[in-house]
């Protein structure tokens, strides 16, 4: 394995029996350090930690696979919608927003922001495990990280085509004389324009994906049904069904939690409904439901999927030979002084750094 290491890096690496690590003909644990101030690089079994310049990022090998990418997706999301919910509830018990135009703006387009990154990636996720389960082989070549990272990205650029304009269009609102309203601000004739963009956010963030999750699901389920074995090996065959099984469940509590409100909005802009109060304890409890999807996210990846909850126990209590590691660092780095070396020298010491 070749490294491209930087000057000022430090590596160490541990072989150990595991499959993918590098091991010694009589099994014996080494480990290789090279002396670096800018940033140290450890691999031990599972999992990379690289630090530059004081900040980590850690890196689970078992974890980068599609699916799994596509799920940071979607709390990459979440995370943004609920940094909303204090702005948002201070809104809602003062009953005027009092944090000016520019947050006015951030907050509204996070929201539609959240709504379409949300679906487009549950639609995502769906056609990527059809792709899996029905076409195996074509599978290999489509369902890698490089691809799935493109395609958060194109999901991305898809969903500012409604949260740009939210954002221009998201201003504050006199509405009486001591209250303010966050709102979006359409040209005349004001109601045409909202009732058509209620119903574009309808048919584009929940009839559309709707239909395409359940053809995916509804395939994928027949290919379930009729094959007993979709992969030569046992152990592949039942991590399929769990995958699959997991972002079912996922997609069924996102169209449970965002159902309600797509019916409530739709059925306002399209009927002229008198305001009462069940209107307006219905329409908090939509609301409330679907901020509810945010939370239930990270507790279905837990309670559903085991690598999820290995890999992040692991990150949250490290292994006894990553700590030895740390603490052998630091006391290799205060008691070593490293000499002067001229140019030629070190550019010789680089050379050999990334043969390691």
């Amino acid at each position: 394995m070749k490294l491209e290491l930087r000057p000022g890096q430090r590596v160490w690496v541990k072989n150990t029996n595991s499959s993918g690590i590098i091991s010694s003909p009589a099994n014996t644990p080494r480990s290789y350090n090279i002396d670096l101030p800018t940033g140290r690089l450890r691999r031990n079994r599972s999992h990379i930690t690289v630090i530059p310049e004081g900040t980590t990022v850690t890196r689970y090998t078992k974890m980068k696979t599609a699916t799994n990418i596509y799920i940071f997706n979607l709390a990459l999301a979440d995370a943004l919608v609920t940094s909303t919910l204090p702005f948002q509830s201070v809104n809602y018990l003062m009953g005027t927003w009092p944090f000016g135009d520019v947050l006015c703006k951030m907050v509204m387009s996070i929201d539609y922001y959240n709504m379409f990154t949300s679906i487009f990636t549950l639609t995502t996720m769906s056609i990527d495990r059809y792709v899996a389960v029905c076409h195996p082989v074509k599978a290999l070549d489509f369902r890698t990280p490089r691809n799935a990272k493109i395609v958060n990205i194109c999901n991305w650029i898809l969903s500012s085509a409604i949260g740009l304009p939210v954002m221009f269009k998201a201003r504050t609102l006199p509405t009486s004389k001591d209250s303010v309203d966050c709102a979006l601000e359409f040209p005349h004739p004001s109601w045409y324009w909202d009732t058509l963009m209620k119903i574009c956010v309808f048919i584009f963030a929940f009839i559309m994906p709707v239909l395409i999750i359940t053809v995916c699901y509804g395939l994928m389920i027949l290919r379930l049904k009729s094959v007993r074995m979709l992969s030569g090996s046992q152990e592949k065959d039942r991590n399929l069904r769990r995958i699959t099984r997991m972002v079912l469940v996922v997609v069924a509590v996102f169209i449970v939690c965002w159902t309600p409100i797509h019916i409530f909005v739709i059925i306002t802009a399209l009927v002229n409904i008198p305001s009462s109060t069940l209107q307006s304890i219905t329409w908090h409890f939509c609301i409330a439901l679907g901020y509810t999807n945010s939370s239930l996210n990270p507790v279905l990846y837990g309670y559903l999927d085991e690598n999820f909850k290995r890999c992040f126990r692991e990150f949250c209590t490290p292994s006894p030979s990553v700590l030895e590691m740390q603490n052998s660092s630091r006391t290799g780095a205060n008691s070593r002084k490293i000499p002067q070396r001229d140019h030629h020298t070190a550019n010789t010491g680089d050379r050999s750094n990334q043969q390691v």
